[in-house]
This record gives C-alpha cells, sequence and structure tokens, in this order.
C-alpha cells in the first residue's frame, strides 16, 4: 500500500510540475526558462518543468487579415467604406514575438493606416479603375513593417468598395450611359461598314455592267428553284437577242 501511495503521489506530482506540449509540423514552439528564450522547438512532444518553462506556439501557415468596413474620404471628398484583405505567414517567429505586443494586431493598424492614406490622396474614380494597383502600394507600403514584424506579406488587395445609395445610382446611370454610348458607336460602325460595301458594289457594277445581268440571273434562278413563283422580268435587248427581219 505503501508503494502504491507513493506511486500515485509520483504521477500526480509529476502530472503538476511537467508539462507537455505537441508542436505541429505547420508551427513553431519557443521554449522560455525563467523568462528566456532557451530554444526554437521543432515538431514533436516537447516536456519542460512549469514552474520554470513555458512554450509560445505559433502558426506558420499562410493566413488571411481582413480590415473591414474603414469610412474613409477620397481626394476629391466622397466619403466610402473600404475593405481590405492580406495574406500573410511568420517567417522569423521570435521577432514576431519580441517586436511587438501583439503583431497581427500590428500588421492590422498597419495596413488600416496605408489604406487611408492611400484612398485619401486619390480621387473615386481613380479608386474604382485601380483596384489592383492600389493594393500594390499599400503591399509596397505595409512590408517594411510586416518584415520588422518577421512577417512576409505575399498579397493585398482592395476586397469591397461600397458607397452612400446616393452615390450607386448616381454610378449606375454613368455606367449604362457609357453602354448605350458603346452601342450606338457599334451601330454606327455597322452602317457606315455597310455603306462602304454598297458604295464599292455600285463602283464594281459601273465599272462591270454585266455583273449586274449575272447578279439578275442569279436571283431568278434561286426564286425559280422553289415551286409555285411566277417572275415577272422585263429582259432588255442585251439579254435576249433581237430579231432579224
Amino acid at each position: 500500500l505503501t508503494l502504491i501511495g507513493t506511486g500515485v503521489v509520483l504521477v500526480i506530482l509529476y502530472g503538476t510540475t511537467v508539462a507537455k506540449v505537441v508542436v505541429h509540423d505547420y508551427e513553431f514552439g519557443l521554449l522560455y526558462r525563467n523568462g528566456r528564450l532557451r530554444t526554437a522547438c521543432g515538431a514533436g512532444a516537447h516536456r519542460f518543468f512549469r514552474f520554470r518553462s513555458e512554450m509560445k506556439v505559433l502558426d506558420k501557415r499562410r493566413t488571411t487579415i481582413t480590415v473591414s468596413g474603414q469610412e474613409l474620404l477620397s481626394a476629391d471628398n466622397v466619403g466610402l467604406k473600404v475593405s481590405v484583405a492580406a495574406i500573410y505567414e511568420i517567417t522569423d517567429p521570435e521577432k514576431a514575438v519580441h517586436t511587438v505586443a501583439d503583431y497581427r494586431e500590428s500588421l492590422y493598424v498597419s495596413l488600416q493606416w496605408a489604406a487611408r492614406s492611400e484612398v485619401s490622396g486619390a480621387i473615386i474614380d481613380d479608386v474604382l479603375s485601380r483596384r489592383q494597383a492600389l493594393g500594390e502600394c499599400l503591399l509596397e507600403r505595409v512590408t517594411p513593417d510586416a518584415t520588422a514584424m518577421g512577417i512576409k506579406l505575399h498579397t493585398v488587395d482592395i476586397k469591397d468598395v461600397m458607397f452612400p445609395g446616393e452615390l450607386k445610382k448616381i454610378f449606375a446611370e454613368v455606367v449604362k450611359a457609357q453602354k448605350e454610348a458603346q452601342a450606338s458607336l457599334e451601330r454606327a460602325r455597322g452602317e457606315t461598314a455597310a455603306l462602304r460595301s454598297l458604295a464599292n458594289a455600285a463602283k464594281m457594277l459601273e465599272a462591270n455592267p454585266n455583273l449586274l445581268k449575272l447578279r439578275t440571273l442569279q436571283t431568278v434562278s434561286g426564286f425559280a428553284a422553289t415551286p409555285g413563283n411566277t417572275i415577272v422580268l422585263g429582259a432588255s435587248n442585251d439579254i435576249l437577242p433581237v430579231a432579224s427581219s
């Protein structure tokens, strides 16, 4: 009984004093002892004394962060809401933990301020037409801050651009007018092409009168192929032979 009791006490003591942390292949492990970083731990199970050591585990997979619904004012004083999405990954876990108190919150704020700066310096038409270019500008602007935190930014994109209801209606009318103008231009081009073809045909007929006769005969042949058609054709002396007296 004494041995059993001693074993139980040892098991309880081990469970309360020794910690076990499993680090997966997609994670970083940082082991601290007495408040100091001792080593970076790879994948596997790691045990350490609770009262002396602790381990921080960070995810090293690519992660998405979204800055949503930022109320901004463009250079031409148009109010809008912009959402920004970024994909990042931790490349230096020691920097990510030691440089800032919360690397994700710091990255969020950097993206937020960069979006405010870029959008406030552009007119509303540029924001709409250059969304991809604005995302590239945000990536270039935020990359130094991210690198200092041990983070690699892969992409930054303008996810959504939202306007007040009145502006939506105005932009819809502008788009409608543009489409109608494009349709009118295409119709005008088609009519011009048709007129050009007619003019070329008239020149050909003027230079070669026999072409008109051949075209007439082709038309007659087409109608004659369908039963029940009656064709009245006035033939000139050029087509029918003239009887001699």
